[in-house]
């Protein structure tokens, strides 16, 4: 590889969600790994429960390993969340949600929160609106975090998920209309992999504005420890590589065949990552 290195791989707790935080940090550093970012729920992490004495706990956690946070994933997609939902109620829970993310991330000294966009009914009979709603929303958090120093990263989602956000042309259209500063676009490699797209296209459409990736084996769909999925992970690594991609490569592993032991699943994929960078 010319340019990506080992300093922008990532890994994420979210196949931790049984054991203690402290385990997942340990593993991180047990395995050579710089950089983390962190799923935000029970039991690690569920702002909504937490004090700022807390947050600041888990700081000094991280830091103590010499770890660098750089990236706050607050659960979303299993949780009453979602910007373009038809309730007012609902919109506005989602941004107090998304509003306290972001204040989080600053008091754990991180500079990326994940956002998605939310989604309209799948008949698409509010389609327009949601997309509206979530537009709107979308950049009143951006205000937000422009004054914290914080670049939001919006996820694709599959299209079993979100028919606003679901690949790359659909990103581009909300990313155009947002034409916001502190907002960029992200990929998960599983929706990439299920809509046919490569990180090529994004590198070449995107370019800077793609500032974080989820980078995680499929089937082509679950996410899998690198080596269990069908995914041509280093022909992706290649792209990334050629096209001169500068930011973190995370593995979001949260299948749940790794709930029981997820420190393997960690250890085999950054065994068969670093192997080849």
């Amino acid at each position: 590889m010319k340019g990506i290195n080992r300093n922008q791989i990532a890994i994420m707790n979210i196949q931790y969600k049984y054991f203690p935080l402290t385990r997942f940090l340990d593993d991180a550093v047990a395995n050579g790994v710089k950089n983390i970012e962190l799923w935000g729920a029970e039991p690690h992490f569920h702002l909504e429960d937490m004090t700022y004495k807390e947050i600041s706990a888990i700081r000094r956690e991280i830091e103590s390993r010499n770890l660098k946070l750089v990236c706050f994933t607050p659960e979303q997609c299993v949780y009453p969340v979602n910007l373009a939902a038809p309730s007012l109620a609902a919109r506005r829970r989602s941004i107090r949600f998304f509003e306290d993310s972001i204040r989080a991330a600053g008091e754990l000294g991180c500079n990326k929160v994940l956002v998605t966009s939310g989604t309209g009914y799948f008949d698409g009979s509010n389609y327009d609106d949601a997309w509206n709603w979530s537009a709107e929303n979308l950049h009143g958090l951006g205000e937000l975090a422009r004054h914290y120093g914080v670049t939001l990263a919006l996820e694709v989602l599959r299209r079993d998920e979100s028919n606003l956000v679901y690949d790359l042309p659909t990103l581009k259209n909300m990313l155009q209309e947002l034409n916001h500063d502190s907002i960029g676009g992200m990929i998960d490699t599983i929706p990439m992999a299920l809509a046919g797209e490569h990180p090529a296209q994004y590198l070449e459409a995107l370019g800077e504005k793609l500032v974080h990736v989820h980078f995680i084996d499929g089937e082509p769909r679950g996410h899998l420890a690198w080596g269990d999925g069908i995914l041509d992970m280093e022909q992706y690594l290649t792209e990334f590589d050629d096209l001169g991609y500068q930011g973190y490569l995370s593995l979001e592993i949260t299948d749940g065949r790794y709930f029981m032991n997820p420190s393997k699943s960690v250890e085999q994929s950054i065994r068969r990552l670093y192997s080849v960078l």
